[in-house]
């Protein structure tokens, strides 16, 4: 925003001295608005011009194109204001020096209104140059439309080249429930359940000090536990005796 503003004041100065730069002298007190727009290309005579076929033209249509450069924030339009601003200045100093033959600068030489306009020119290119332009600026909903459209058109279904190829679905049939069978072996008997009988009957537990069972003939080993070095009998159930009793 500050560069746009500041951009825009140094175009119209330089806008303002090319556009006033014809009403004052160019060369041996010969204002511009004297010179024929025709003898830019032709050659330069002693001949007399209206004002708006003087050099008063292009100076005028640079100052348009720097007002609407400004309002529209342009910058191209404002460079281009100050390349005809330069253009028609360096074409005249070109005629005016195969006309006198030389150029030469002071009292019967260029004058003021030269000056004018070639730094009118070159604050037209300046303004040009900082000036930052307009930013194209994207409204929040127009990623949402792009995305409607997008949507809209992939809802109506595949497009009609695509054909693909989808096998009809099964039936569905729920059939009858499965069965679960309830198998408690793995976590024991039942409580008030008969245990199992037979030669593969579980051995209860060893308990310390109690009578155990004998195995029968039938099995042929001992299961007592023993001890390192062969089978030893059980301690007493009433402990140790002797001076050392607790």
């Amino acid at each position: 925003m500050v560069r746009n503003v500041l951009g825009s004041l140094i175009a119209l100065v330089g806008a303002t001295a090319a556009v006033w730069s014809p009403f004052r002298p160019w060369y041996d007190g010969r204002h511009g608005s004297d010179v024929r727009i025709e003898d830019l290309f032709n050659g330069l005579t002693d001949n007399g011009a209206t004002l708006f076929g003087s050099l008063v033209l292009p100076m005028v249509f640079a100052g348009l194109l720097t007002l609407v450069g400004v309002a529209l924030r342009s910058r191209l339009l404002v460079t281009l204001a100050g390349l005809v601003v330069l253009g028609f200045t360096v074409l005249w100093m070109v005629r005016q020096g195969q006309h006198a033959g030389e150029l030469t600068a002071g009292t019967h030489g260029l004058g003021v209104g030269v000056a004018n306009a070639l730094g009118g020119g070159a604050l037209l290119i300046l303004g040009a140059l900082v000036m930052r332009g307009r930013t194209r600026r994207v409204p929040a909903h127009e990623d949402e439309d792009e995305y409607d459209e997008y949507r809209d058109e992939y809802d109506d279904g595949p497009p009609s080249s695509y054909t693909p190829h989808r096998p009809p679905p099964a039936p569905w049939d729920p059939g009858p429930p499965p069965t679960q069978e309830w198998h408690p072996e793995p976590y024991g008997p039942a409580p008030g359940a008969p245990g199992p009988t037979g030669p593969h009957r579980p051995t209860p537990p060893v308990e310390w000090g109690r009578d155990q069972p004998q195995p029968g003939p039938e099995h042929g080993e001992d299961d007592r536990p023993t001890w390192p070095g062969g089978p030893q009998p059980p301690p007493n159930d009433h402990g140790p005796t002797g001076p050392g009793r607790p």
